[in-house]
Formats: C-alpha cells, sequence, structure tokens
C-alpha cells in the first residue's frame, strides 16, 4: 500500500479560555471580559491544521465516555479526520485552562491530559497500520513519552517522515532523537532541550546545531512574531513570519505551523518551503481566537503565500 497523509499521535482536550488584563495571584479574584470553549490539545490542534490545509489525516488518542469526549468525535468527524481512538470510562476526557491577555493575546496554560495520559506503546501499536500508511508522522508530549518513542519507532522503521513536537519540554530518552526526521521546538523548548537562550538568530542557530547533535535530522525552531529557524546539516535559514492581520490569540500558532508544515511535506513539498507554508498557516491562525477553530484552510494559505 502506497504511503499518503499525516498520522497525528496526540491529545484532545477541551479549551476553556478565559480573557483578562493580568493573570490573578494566588487567592485574588479578578473579573474577565471573556470566555470561550472549544476542542483543543496539541494533537488534535495539529491534525485539524493538517486536515484543513489539505492533508488525509488519521488522529491517534485515547479519550473518555463523556461529553467532552463526544464534542471530540464532532470535531474530528467536522474536518474529515480519521480517529484511530480508544475509549474509556476510567478516566474523563482531558481539558486546559487557557488564560489569554484581552489585548496583546498572549497566553498561559495548565493542560490536563485525561484519558490520553494514559496512552501506552502497546495501545500505539494497535494502530500501527495508521503510522505505517502515511507519509509523515507526528508527535508530541501531551501523552506518556514511551508512547511518543513507540510511534516514532514504527514510523522511522517503515520510511515515514517523522517530525516531533517536543512541547511540553519535559525531560526524554536523548535515543528519541534519532528517531526524528524533523524536531521542532519553540524558543522556550529548544532552551530547555538545550541549555542554549533562544533571543536571537544566532543563539536558535547555536541551539540548533545542539539539537543536530543530539541526532536530530533537521531543527525547526519557531520563534514567534520572528518567523522560525530551518536548521540542518546542509543550510541554516531563516523563514520569515507572515503578517495576515492583527493579532487576536497566539495560543494555537505552534501547532498551526506543525499542521501546516506537516501536510505540505505529505505532499512532497520541499522541505523549506514546507517551513513557509507553516509559517504562513501559523500567520492566519493568530488572527483568530480559539485553537483549533482558529486554523485556515489551504486557499487561505496559499493566498497568502502569493502575497
Amino acid at each position: 500500500m502506497s504511503k499518503n497523509g499525516v498520522a497525528v499521535l496526540g491529545v484532545f482536550v477541551v479549551d476553556l479560555a478565559f480573557r483578562a488584563g493580568n493573570m490573578p495571584a494566588i487567592g485574588e479574584t479578578i473579573a474577565g471580559s471573556g470566555f470561550a470553549m472549544g476542542p483543543g490539545g496539541k494533537g488534535s490542534n495539529q491534525a485539524v491544521a493538517a486536515a484543513r490545509a489539505g492533508a488525509s489525516v488519521s488522529f491517534i488518542s485515547r479519550i473518555g465516555s463523556d461529553a467532552f469526549g463526544e464534542l471530540a468525535v464532532k470535531t474530528w468527524e467536522a474536518e474529515g479526520i480519521r480517529p484511530r481512538v480508544a475509549k474509556t470510562a476510567d478516566a474523563p476526557t482531558g481539558a486546559a485552562f487557557i488564560y489569554v491577555h484581552e489585548t496583546r493575546g498572549d497566553n498561559a496554560i495548565i493542560v490536563v491530559p485525561g484519558a490520553a495520559g494514559g496512552i501506552s506503546p502497546a495501545d500505539v501499536d494497535a494502530v500501527a497500520d495508521a503510522i505505517r500508511n502515511s507519509s509523515v508522522f507526528v508527535t508530541q508530549l501531551e501523552q506518556p513519552v514511551d508512547a511518543a518513542f513507540r510511534g516514532l519507532e514504527i514510523a522511522r522503521a517503515a520510511g515515514s517522515i517523522t517530525v516531533f513536537n517536543p512541547a511540553p519540554a519535559i525531560k526524554f530518552d536523548a535515543g528519541l532523537f534519532a528517531l526524528c526526521d524533523y524536531v521542532v521546538p519553540n524558543e522556550t523548548e529548544a532552551e530547555a532541550l538545550t541549555g542554549i537562550a533562544v533571543g536571537d538568530l544566532a543563539g536558535a542557530r547555536r541551539a540548533g546545531d545542539a539539537l543536530l547533535a543530539k541526532g536530530a535530522g533537521t531543527a525547526l525552531i519557531t520563534l514567534g512574531e520572528r518567523g522560525a529557524l530551518f536548521h540542518s546539516r546542509d543550510r541554516s535559514l531563516h523563514v520569515p513570519p507572515f503578517a495576515a492581520g492583527k493579532v487576536v490569540e497566539t495560543t494555537g500558532a505552534g501547532d498551526a505551523f506543525v499542521g501546516g508544515f506537516a501536510a505540505a511535506l505529505a505532499d512532497g513539498v520541499d522541505p523549506l518551503e514546507a517551513a513557509r507554508f507553516g509559517s504562513a498557516t501559523a500567520g492566519i491562525s493568530v488572527t483568530r481566537p480559539g485553537t483549533a477553530p482558529a486554523m485556515p484552510q489551504r486557499a487561505e494559505i496559499e493566498a497568502l503565500l502569493k502575497g
């Protein structure tokens, strides 16, 4: 069977987003200016971003048998995503508290993965066909590390392109890097993984060198409003940001980048051009509230790339 599309292993959570002028201190209660509830979770967000960017997408996860789990299923149905998802009555579907600054759009997040926190290597083995048949496999670290490791092992053995988003930046076996064609951290995650501050492009390149030394094929470090750095052994290039309008919320920007990048790779696009596609995807996403709901359609991304 020929390879096709993108497989994503990750977490679905329901985002509970609160807008306010500042975060409350311990023991303080403040008035907020807005609230929204919607689908989220890094893995699910990336799957939605890739699907809207034109990829055929499978999503691997675990959810609870509850109302939040029903929202997950409806989200994937609406986006044409094939769920390879186990349900359990033993744990709830995950949730995330998201604070969003009411004018700047920046954020702080607490994630509880719920049922997805119990994803095991055996669960990944049970749906290994989805990974083997994908052109690109994507995973992160909101689910257990050993599940991510197993997914990357399966993808590497099958010859699928592997994309690892080390978020959140927790400790893991350094051998994982050798399974990654692309490691895609943000500035904070890159510093946590390498001990090198990423305050500018020079710092990003030093961190990129350190990630390559750990075994990664290419380091693709996202730099927020400064775009990204594509850093491989034969080229190191700045990927500029794309301004698509006023910034409303940055919460899902990294997931938009990863999903758009993976979709373009699955189409056979040159990796550097795929990074530009990811940057444009992120540039549109920040002009809208929410995470998964903010992901743009392929036609919008292509229009922005054409200027």
